[in-house]
């Protein structure tokens, strides 16, 4: 143990989230800025998305992954933040005392306020509990990455991608750049949920069909993957697809185990934590961001988040006052969550509400109710679509009463 190091802010996760509320942070508040990173590297995924199309919302620029994840970094270090790698946070030692273990031995890190930015991951085959053999040649898109970018290993040469969302095509561009060719990709959707931006142009680099309405039931192989069978959801039909190499992408789930250790009120539909629409959790002093409470946004969705949560921690610092629970917002079907969860007293508006939706809507709806009153309704231009973040403006929540009921979500 290595004693205790007093700092301002301490920023557990160094994606796109945490560097960017690190850059906000930093220049604003007296004291240490302190970004805790597990990695080898600050960055988070767009370290090992070897890929243009990161930067446009938050940087305004068009960037690759690995560029963006440095530009990100740079900007926090000039800023003043101090990043420290390969250390992890181990646990909680009080309501803002972090246990971190690095590679120069144990410490704890006490903070006057705690941002979570520990982001999200993708389920690996055995969570979706497919049945089968196995063999190698089975990653998800975050080990495909690393296995190309990083460690430059190959592959294979022909891969069933298990999803159709954004980080999909994602694999799409990372398959093709170690030479393997992308024979079907299968989505339980009736389409792929990724923007046509990026759905359009990544069909031409694929060599086989988008099996929508299907799901993978089992693979096979000894040594290497050999096969996959998948199966239609309405006729039942199944097919074998030969293939030597399968990705398991999407189907998010929040890295969450240290808002869970540290007891913080937590959503059983997003999994991430309870928050308001100034990012403040139910601790007092603590703080989530980006991927952790909902998965998933694009990496500019999360940086956007940590640029927005500087307000609240730097009012926390001024003043040591914590809102009281709020007004709780809730999503009905085919809406399967919305975030922030509640409306605080004395909140500042959002610009937006995050959904996720079960069912594609084109031009969709949205009735706000409390105590049996609409007191919003707005339809958006944009469609609803599973796979991907709906956005909504907050004016469809912003005449809740903070003393009355809580407000349901529906979309019509």
């Amino acid at each position: 143990m290595t004693g205790v190091r007093q700092v301002a802010v301490a920023i557990v996760g160094g994606g796109p989230a945490g560097l960017t509320a690190a850059a906000t942070l930093a220049p604003a508040v007296d004291g240490e800025v302190l970004v805790i990173e597990r990695e080898k590297q600050t960055g988070g995924i767009p370290c090992y998305s070897d890929h243009l199309g990161y930067g446009i919302r938050d940087l305004r620029r068009f960037m690759s992954g690995p560029a963006y994840a440095r530009r990100l970094s740079e900007r926090a270090r000039d800023a003043g933040a101090v990043l420290t790698t390969e250390a992890m946070v181990t646990g909680w030692v009080g309501p803002h005392r972090l246990a971190v273990t690095s590679p120069a031995g144990r410490q704890i890190v006490e903070a006057d306020a705690v941002v979570l930015a520990t982001g999200a991951r993708e389920r690996p085959r055995a969570a979706r509990l497919i049945p089968g053999d196995r063999p190698d040649g089975v990653y998800t898109t975050g080990a495909l990455q690393q296995m190309v970018h990083r460690h430059h290993r190959p592959v294979g040469t022909r891969a069933l991608i298990v999803g159709a969302e954004l980080v999909s095509w994602s694999a799409v561009l990372t398959l093709r750049e170690a030479g393997c060719a992308t024979v079907a990709m299968t989505t339980v959707y009736s389409h792929s949920e990724a923007y046509a931006a990026f759905r359009i142009p990544g069909k031409l680099l694929i060599r086989g069909p988008v099996l929508g309405r299907t799901r993978l039931v089992s693979i096979t192989g000894g040594d290497r993957v050999q096969a996959a069978v998948v199966e239609h959801l309405d006729t039942g039909r199944r097919t074998t697809i030969d293939c030597d190499t399968v990705v398991f992408t999407g189907d998010w789930i929040p890295d969450h185990e240290l808002a869970r250790s540290g007891e913080l009120e937590m959503d059983p539909a997003t999994r991430g934590p309870v928050v308001d629409a100034g990012l403040r959790t139910s601790r007092p002093g603590v703080f989530a961001v980006g991927n952790l409470l909902h998965p998933v946004d694009t990496a500019a969705g999360a940086a956007l988040d940590g640029r927005r949560v500087g307000a609240a921690v730097q009012s926390w610092l001024q003043d040591r006052r914590h809102n009281a629970a709020g007004v709780r917002l809730r999503a009905d079907a085919p809406l399967r969550w919305v975030t922030p969860q509640l409306i605080s007293a004395d909140d500042h508006p959002r610009e937006d509400l995050r959904f996720w939706v079960d069912e594609y809507v084109r031009m969709p709806k949205l009735l706000a109710v409390q105590d049996n009153r609409v007191i919003g309704s707005v339809r958006t231009l944009w469609p609803a679509a599973p796979g991907r973040i709906y956005r909504a403006p907050w004016t469809l929540v912003s005449g809740a009463d903070p003393t009355g009921g809580e407000v349901t979500i529906s979309l019509r």
